[in-house]
């Protein structure tokens, strides 16, 4: 891979000779004159862009060529557990971490890039590197105390420690005030009792957040609380889950019985777990659009290259006034997503009003990205229906992000409230 080489007024970690973004917070952008901010806007944007190519090279050669086999080795998920060393060597796991926490600097916007990048590969890989680094680090690098943060942030940003994030439950799903797993207090310890549901990584994640109820009943907004809980804890069993799509990612159900956790794991402050779950799940929303707009990219150029290539009653599919319309559609709208995921990430990086946006980006990206893949699929014809075919493996993958980080529907309630308090586009 090539070196990259920062400018002067850049950050860098000496782990990583690969390209890393630049640190971008608002004090790396000079504001004496305004032909020196657009200089170094400029070098920003040029910074970020050898960043996605070099994301996608990586990609090129070590995701998208394996994507269909981590696919169907395991219906129960067989994540390639590589990958968290590989990116943890680039720096790439510690992107938009401050590096303090050994982290590589950048931002949401950089952040967005990798994720993209990596799903255009294979969405499933990419979202469990997602769910370790957004969810899993990202609340132990935002919400913990200083002493827990350095405790694990470090090594799972390095890839050695890897992460999940816990809060669906059997009978509460996206709805975290329904949360029931009690964490009763024992002296310097928590003794958890309960269940959660559909968690990914739990199957071998080093460390988990656990959304607890610390107080209080169910359907009240407080008394919740996060734990980073061991996943070889005793009193805490694992079981995979068989599912539908995105199978390189590993799915959990997990079961405390008396497990004991000691009180230094709580992750902020007591009873206040609403809010940083809140705060957790918009901040994930930006980056599961990331995501789903990488997914259908790698649609949309699967479509383009078979249509090309097909032949019907006489000529290429591509010829057709009909396909011709489907990719013109797909294209857009897929643009229309890049510019609703990017311009609520950069809100998020710049300290601004982002919750609306974050969920107006993940409702068209993840409804967009169903679309075409399933359009995807059609124009496949029977070829997309077989295994081999990466377009049925889009089709099983895209539905997912319709529902994670909060059901569309939640998110159109979100943004009708956001409207009604003023919020226009």
């Amino acid at each position: 891979m090539s070196t990259w080489t920062p400018s002067s007024s850049s950050r860098s970690s000496p782990r990583c000779s690969a390209s890393r973004p630049r640190t971008t917070t608002k004090a790396s952008l000079p504001s004496r004159k305004g032909d020196d901010r657009s200089s170094a806007v400029s070098e920003l944007a040029a910074s970020r862009e050898s960043f996605r190519a070099e994301v996608a090279r990586f990609t090129a050669v070590e995701i998208t060529p394996n994507a269909t086999a981590w696919d169907q080795t395991d219906p129960d998920g067989s994540y390639p557990m590589q990958l968290f060393t590989r990116l943890g060597e680039l720096g790439w796991l510690g992107v938009g971490f401050n590096e303090s926490l050994g982290g590589s600097g950048g931002g949401p916007v950089d952040r967005c890039i990798l994720f993209e990048e990596l799903a255009y590969g294979s969405a499933g890989a990419a979202l469990g590197l997602y769910v370790h680094t957004a969810l899993a680090a990202g609340a132990l690098a935002n919400i913990a105390d200083r002493g827990l943060g350095e405790r694990f942030v470090p090594g799972m940003l390095a890839g050695t420690t890897t992460g999940a994030w816990a809060y669906a439950e059997p009978d509460s799903g996206a709805d975290v005030t329904q949360v029931r797993l009690a964490a009763r207090r024992d002296g310097d310890s928590f003794v958890l009792n309960g269940s959660k549901m559909y968690i990914t990584n739990a199957t071998f994640a080093d460390v988990i957040l656990v959304v607890v109820r610390t107080s209080g009943e169910p359907g009240k907004l407080g008394g919740l609380s996060v734990l980073a809980v061991d996943g070889n804890s005793e009193g805490l069993t694992r079981s995979s889950m068989h599912k539908l799509g995105m199978r390189p990612s590993e799915l959990a159900e997990l079961h405390f019985e008396n497990c004991v956790v000691p009180a230094d794991r709580l992750v902020g402050e007591l009873d206040k777990g609403f809010r940083q779950c809140l705060a957790v799940l918009s901040q994930g929303r930006v980056f599961a659009g990331a995501l789903a707009l990488g997914l259908g990219r790698a649609a949309l150029d699967t479509t383009i290259a078979h249509v090309g290539t097909r032949e019907q009653f006489g000529g290429p599919l591509a010829a057709k006034q009909v396909v011709r319309a489907t990719i013109a559609d797909m294209t857009t709208r897929l643009r229309t997503v890049r510019h609703l995921v990017y311009s609520a990430a950069e809100k998020l990086e710049t300290g601004e009003d982002y919750d609306t946006d974050a969920s107006i980006a993940k409702l068209v990206a993840s409804e967009t990205a169903t679309w075409v893949s399933e359009r995807c699929l059609h124009l496949h014809g029977a070829q997309g229906f077989m295994l081999e075919s990466p377009a049925q493996r889009f089709y099983r993958d895209c539905k997912i992000n319709e529902w994670g980080e909060g059901a569309n529907e939640l998110q159109r309630e979100m943004i009708f409230e956001a409207v009604s308090r003023g919020y226009r586009p």
